[in-house]
């Protein structure tokens, strides 16, 4: 016969009370993990799908997604032509938020070249951008269908494709349109504001003197023509060829090219330590409190239950029994909560992460730690009941 699975049967409804709250708490604790992992999933999302060996970005910056990084278009036929680089792509990068259907639409749009890498790396709905202009592949998150429009600076943009889960490392879905519409997006500039600026520039040069008037039109045009370029890029990423040298082609980007050459391994780290490390730090404490709090109410349940067992204590030791009986009795019923708790956190957490609106990843590592985690706690907070009971004299069974 099993006294702890007898007790728990006399106490039911207080046993099973327990455990559901010790389950959404724990739940919520395997939630701040998957959390965790989730942001690290969405912060190397772009990276991995990009399988770049090298990220070109504007020296001395962190770019593109720590940082801003800009630099000019034509800077890749630079960057392809050094020793060890099979390919060099431009990417563009910019964050949009916009109405849509009466709220506000915020996404990341990612411009690439149809013929080199950095576009979508899977199409689960529709087909990819074959056109240059005006065509758009959306993320699932994005929730928008094949053929709808969206309007996007100057133009409408249609939906042609739809890929998986693709975020930004902060969260945001992607979209991916060509390099030559996201400059567009990013750098052109409508009508009025144009015309705001070539009079800034004409003021100006009218200012100047030395120049006759067809030179001071000749140098409005050009300086015109200058600062209106949308070619420019935020990175251009690298694949090597085989065999070469990763340093080398980083450093001879960096000396002869001035630009700065950050390792996909580097980018990672700057992703994931500089962007996402408070995130890191505030989940964990807040996982410690849960477990704490977690650890506390155990405690308390199990020392009120053994009070509540007295005189069935005192009974056991009259009659003869030994006090590993009693402790296992305890200790039986501490880690059986702490199981089922676990169950219930588990179950909770698989019918509810997919309506998160952060991903959740939820690795077997870490449910098997925390799990180790919980059995620890539950041990360490029956110590005060095993305690309480052994002190308990057999002759309390005969009193009043």
């Amino acid at each position: 016969m099993n006294l702890a699975i007898r007790d728990i049967r006399y106490n039911k409804g207080r046993f099973i009370l327990t455990s559901i709250g010790l389950g959404l708490l724990i739940g919520v604790v395997m939630s701040m993990g998957g959390i965790y992992r989730g942001l690290i999933a969405d912060a190397l999302s772009i990276l991995n799908s990009t399988k770049a060996d090298i990220w070109v970005v504007q020296q001395d910056t962190n770019g593109p997604f720590a940082e801003s990084s800009r630099i000019p278009e034509d800077i890749r036929y630079r960057i392809a032509l050094v020793p060890g680089v099979a390919q060099a792509s431009p990417l563009s990068f910019q964050t949009i938020q916009i109405e849509r259907m009466g709220k506000s639409f915020r996404f990341f749009l990612i411009g690439f070249d149809l013929s080199e890498s950095g576009g979508p790396p899977a199409i689960i709905a529709g087909r990819n951008i074959r056109q240059k202009h005006y065509e758009i592949v959306v993320s699932k998150a994005m929730k928008m269908e094949i053929g709808e429009q969206i309007r996007l600076g100057l133009h409408n943009y249609t939906v042609v494709g739809i890929t998986g889960k693709m975020v930004s490392s902060s969260g945001d879905p992607a979209a991916y349109v060509t390099l030559a519409d996201a400059q567009d997006i990013q750098f052109k500039k409508e009508n009025n504001a144009i015309r705001n600026d070539r009079e800034r520039i004409g003021a100006k040069v009218a200012e100047l003197t030395g120049y006759s008037p067809a030179q001071s039109k000749l140098l409005k045009q050009n300086i015109a023509g200058i600062t209106e370029t949308t070619h420019t890029i935020n990175t251009v990423v690298v694949r090597l060829a085989p065999g070469a040298n990763l340093q080398a082609v980083q450093e001879r980007i960096r000396r002869w090219n001035h630009f700065r050459a950050i390792s996909d391994e580097e980018q990672a780290e700057i992703l994931v330590e500089g962007m996402i490390e408070k995130a890191r730090m505030q989940l964990g404490l807040f996982r410690i409190i849960l477990l704490v709090i977690s650890a506390v109410i155990i405690s308390l349940i199990i020392y009120t239950s053994t009070i509540d067992k007295i005189r069935v204590i005192a009974t056991l030791k009259l009659i003869g029994a030994q006090n590993r009986v009693i402790v296992s009795l305890i200790l039986q019923q501490s880690l059986l909560m702490g199981i089922i708790a676990f169950v219930i956190g588990y179950a909770l957490i698989l019918l509810t992460y997919e309506k998160f609106p952060r991903r959740i990843v939820l690795e077997s590592f870490d449910l098997q730690a925390l799990f180790a985690i919980v059995m620890v706690i539950c041990s360490i907070a029956s110590f005060a009941g095993i305690r309480k009971a052994l002190r308990v004299e057999p002759a309390e069974a005969l009193g009043g």
